[in-house]
Parts: structure tokens; sequence; C-alpha cells
């Protein structure tokens, strides 16, 4: 390789800027290079460009030997393992040289038509970077909604499209995180908006889909040290707000069937208290840090009562066990563990008749 001293490398200019937060001051000399449009920091990344290209110039074949060889190595006909939601099977699969994903379903069998929800390959076409991500489909099963990013910066804007006709409608939502969260009413969603210099979760909205008005702020995460996001329970029954930070959890909820209401708190956040909720016929299920359990436990409260004194131990904490996490099921409780460095998921039943 040559010498990278043949070649003159950029420096980056200092600018003095001082920045206070937290009552702190900090100079930044570099704070002009996150000026994303900014002519003169373009120049300087057309500069680093430039010298990356020169001093690796003399490896450009091996460079494109790598290349093909580990693109050789990756199955070009792939496609995921279908599951089966409320009647139709969800795959995504991928084509001969094609680079982006194509999102399909089935009807009832595996044996019924293929029907392509969403093709990135075709909404690609003409861009240099194309993401798509957070596709949700409406309880109605009609309308899909999904995250478009085409820039790279994990800033994405939620289109829809028409199941039934194909057509993409010319609502869309712009700023969001990529996902957005239907409410039982196949036209109300919820969805997180991100600071626009930070890129933190901040807020979450409410979106009336086809309709023309202003979307509605449900939600501001004012503290800097948490960020926000949205969801639907497993249940389908409750729309959750969550907070979260490092060492403290907070949770909202509100019934998917009366989307124009006001949230009500779970629980309000303390420090050191982390939890996380899920919701099954007439418990919420809570796994835990309380009472200082440090590998963590399982909890449940009745849908009424959800502040932490109503909890109460479901699965006990385990000094040699760590909880990662549970799933609920019709007729079964799974839960995550990992003892002696080994994960493992206990299945029991609801009637404790039977576990493994």
């Amino acid at each position: 390789m040559k010498e990278t001293t043949s070649f003159q490398e950029p420096v980056a200019k200092k600018i003095p800027h001082t920045i206070e937060a937290h009552g702190h001051a900090r100079q930044d000399d570099y704070y002009w290079l996150n000026q994303r449009e900014d002519e003169n920091v373009i120049a300087y990344l057309n500069q680093e460009n430039a010298y990356r290209a020169a001093v690796m110039a003399d490896t450009v074949a091996f460079q494109k030997e790598l290349f093909d060889e580990m693109v050789g190595r990756i199955k070009k006909d792939d496609s995921s393992v279908p599951y089966k939601l409320d009647g139709w099977y969800y795959y995504t699969r991928y084509e001969g040289e094609k680079e982006y994903p194509i999102y399909c379903r089935k009807s009832e069998s595996l044996e019924a038509p293929e029907q392509i929800m969403l093709d990135v390959n075709i909404l690609a076409e003409g861009f240099s970077y194309y993401n798509v991500g957070g596709i949700s489909v409406s309880p109605d099963k009609k309308t899909i909604a999904f995250g478009v990013d085409n820039i790279g910066r994990r800033v994405y804007t939620v289109h829809f499209k028409n199941l039934e006709t194909g057509e993409i409608s010319e609502d869309t939502i712009e700023n969001t995180t990529g996902s957005a969260t239907w409410a039982a009413d196949n036209k109300t969603l919820f969805y997180s908006r991100k600071n626009e210099k930070t890129l933190r979760s901040e807020f979450i909205l409410k979106h009336k889909f086809g309709v023309d008005t202003p979307d509605v702020v449900v939600y501001h995460e004012e503290d800097e040290t948490f960020s926000t996001f949205v969801y639907k329970s497993k249940s389908k029954q409750y729309i959750l707000i969550g907070s979260s930070s490092t060492l403290s959890d907070e949770y909202r909820f509100l019934s998917a069937n009366t989307p124009d209401e006001e949230f009500k708190l779970f629980q309000p956040r303390e420090r050191n208290l982390e939890y996380g909720i899920a919701h099954f016929n007439d418990h919420w299920y809570i796994r835990t840090n309380k009472d200082g359990a440090t590998n963590f436990k399982i909890m449940r409260a009745p849908l009424k009562a959800t502040s932490q004194e109503h909890w109460e131990d479901l699965i006990a904490h385990r000094n040699h066990v760590y909880v990662e996490g549970i799933e609920l099921f019709r007729d079964f409780l799974v839960v995550e563990e990992r003892s002696n460095v080994l994960t493992q998921m206990r299945i029991e039943r609801w009637d404790t008749s039977e576990q493994h």
C-alpha cells in the first residue's frame, strides 16, 4: 500500500463554539461539522472522501474480490419463515440479484396465491439509499403503514398503501422513528417523533389517516435522559406509551377501542425502578426489579389497579436465574431465563398443570 504521507491529508478547521447544558459549559471546536447542508461541511467531507480514495487506490481490485466473495456466500433466493396472524401468513423474501426485500402474505393457507404487500425494489428505484421499516397492517387487514428513510439518518416518513387496490396514499407522516401503531378503528395511528437536533425520540403524536386535520401531541417526554416509544399490546386491546432511561421506566395505557380518550399512567417513574408490562385477560404482567430483584422477577396487577402497591409476585426473584423476558399466549406463559450462563425458555400452562 502507498505511504499516506504522499497525499495531503485534510485537516478540519477549528471554530470555537460553547455548549451550555446541565449547568456545565464545554467548548467544541468541531461543532460546525454537524451542519449537514453547509457548503463548507460538504466541501470538507469531499476532501476526506478524496483522500480515502487516493490512499486506498491500490486496493481497489482486492476490495472488489472481497466484496464478490462475501456476496457470493449469500443465498440469492431466500425467504423468512412464514408466521400466521389473524388468518394470514406473512413472510419476507428476496429475488436473485435484487437488493431489497419483498414483503408478502397468503390468506389462510401457504398454498394460497401470494399477495405482494410491498416490493421495496420498485420503491427504491432512483434512490442511492432506501430503507423501509415499521411495516404495520391495519386491524381490518386492508391498509399498511410503512416508514421510509431515503437519506440514511434514521428519520422516517410514514406512507400508507391500500392492499386491495395497490394505491399508495398521498397521506404521509413526516419525521418519525419509522413505525406507527393502529388503534382498533382502522383510522387512528400513534407514532413517535424525534427531536430534530438530538434525534432523541421525544414526542408521541396521534394521526387520523385520510383526514385533513393536524396531528395531536398526546405525550411529550421532557426529561432528556429518557426516550419514548409507542406500541400495541400483544392482546391488541391496549395502546402503550413507554418512557425509558438507564435506571427507570414509566408506562401509560389506553384502550385501543377508544383512541381519543386520555392515556392513563401505569406506575410513576422512580429512580432504580425498572419495569415492563404486558396484558393478558384480566391482569397486567410486569417484569421488574422491584424490591431489589437484581435478576428481575414477574409480578401481576389488576387491570384497574396498576400502581406498585397492587403488584403481587407471580414468579419470585431467584439469585441464580436472570429473567430476560416473558411471552403471553392463550394457554401458556413463556419465561425467557438465563441460568449458569445458558439461556432457556420455561413454558408453563396457565392452570399450572404442566411445565417444561
